[in-house]
Parts: structure tokens; C-alpha cells; sequence
């Protein structure tokens, strides 16, 4: 059947766009180009540019998450500090390689005040990114503790958006996953200052 393999395509050509030329910067006729289908079947398939731009920047951090989840799963430590840190360390050592996926999704939602149809998108998946990093750092089960899920995975979601931002200002001042741990050590002991 064409018109699922035009979908398939345009999801594809999309995800390259925003490799190549990023969220903000990619027209409909850069993800024809790049998926070998006509501009009419951006329309039939997603609705509009930026709907389409959403599920590919979507299928992208999927893609990505997946990749770091599995660096973090074989991360062995049974010092829960050490591991927070080389959990971070496996986190960080995956942007290099995703740099345009990560200024994407900022360039995505600088885009929410003038897109109901990009805050709509990325809503809908924020919750399930929490439950995901929940579960890819401590193994939750979102089914078993929705509540405790939800929280770490909140709190984690904050300190990915946070280290990316950071990172992609200045890689030599981001962060390391050694610098975090330390960081969430001496929070949680309660910092005192003199």
C-alpha cells in the first residue's frame, strides 16, 4: 500500500530534516526532498509540517532514549551515589551524537506560545517520558507506584532538560555525572551554608 509507505517515508525524511537542519529551520519541502513524497501527503498523513515534525522529533528521542537506557542498564554499582553518577556519565557521553535531536526539541518548545498544535504534541508525551526515566534509572513500575514513578521520574526529566540545556551551551562546563552525584549528595544531607 503507497500511502503507509509515504507515512513511513515522511517520518523518516522528517527525523533526517531535524538531524541536518534542525526543528525551526526545516520546511515541508526539505522533508519531500528528504522522503521522496509530495507535499500533499504531509497534509494526508499528519495533519500539517509541524505535526509531523513533532512525531519525528518524538520517534527520535525514543530512538535515543532506548540507546541510553541500555548504557544505564548495564551500569553495575551497588553504591547508589556511584551509580547516579555513571548513570549520568552514560547519559552525557550519548549527546554528542544526538546534538541537532537535543537543540531540536529546544527549538520545539520555543515554539509552544505560537503552536497549539506543538504543545499539544509534546504534552502528550511528557508524562510518559517521566514514567520512562523512572523506570530506565531505578526500574519503577509506573503500574505498581503511578505516584513514586511520576515523582522520580519528574525529578530526573528536570535534570535531563536542565543538563542538556547546559551542555549545549558549553560541553566544557556541563555538568558530570560525578559532579551530580556530588551535587545530590550534599542536597540531600541538607546543605548548610557559613
Amino acid at each position: 500500500m503507497a500511502g503507509v509507505g509515504h507515512r513511513e517515508d515522511l517520518l523518516a525524511g522528517a527525523k533526517r530534516c531535524i538531524y541536518e537542519r534542525g526543528y525551526a529551520r526545516t520546511t515541508a519541502r526539505d522533508i519531500v526532498a528528504a522522503s521522496g513524497t509530495n507535499l500533499a501527503s504531509i497534509g494526508y498523513h499528519y495533519g500539517s509540517k509541524e505535526a509531523l515534525l513533532n512525531a519525528a522529533l518524538i520517534e527520535a528521542t525514543g530512538e535515543w532514549g532506548e540507546e541510553f537506557g541500555q548504557a544505564i542498564a548495564a551500569v553495575d554499582d551497588p553504591d547508589p551515589y556511584r551509580r547516579f553518577e555513571l548513570a549520568w556519565d552514560a547519559v552525557l557521553a550519548s549527546f554528542e551524537d544526538h546534538r541537532p535531536m537535543i537543540a531540536a526539541q529546544f527549538e520545539a518548545v520555543v515554539q509552544i506560545p505560537h503552536s497549539d498544535v506543538v504543545r499539544t504534541s509534546l504534552a502528550a508525551v511528557v508524562g510518559e517520558a517521566r514514567h520512562g526515566l523512572a523506570e530506565v534509572f531505578y526500574g519503577l513500575d509506573p503500574e505498581a507506584d503511578a505516584e513514586l514513578s511520576a515523582a522520580v521520574g519528574g525529578f530526573l526529566h528536570v535534570m535531563l532538560s536542565g543538563l542538556m540545556a547546559q551542555w549545549l551551551v558549553d560541553p566544557t562546563q556541563a555538568p558530570t555525572g560525578r559532579q551530580l552525584a556530588q551535587g545530590l549528595r550534599a542536597v540531600v544531607a541538607g546543605v548548610r551554608t557559613s
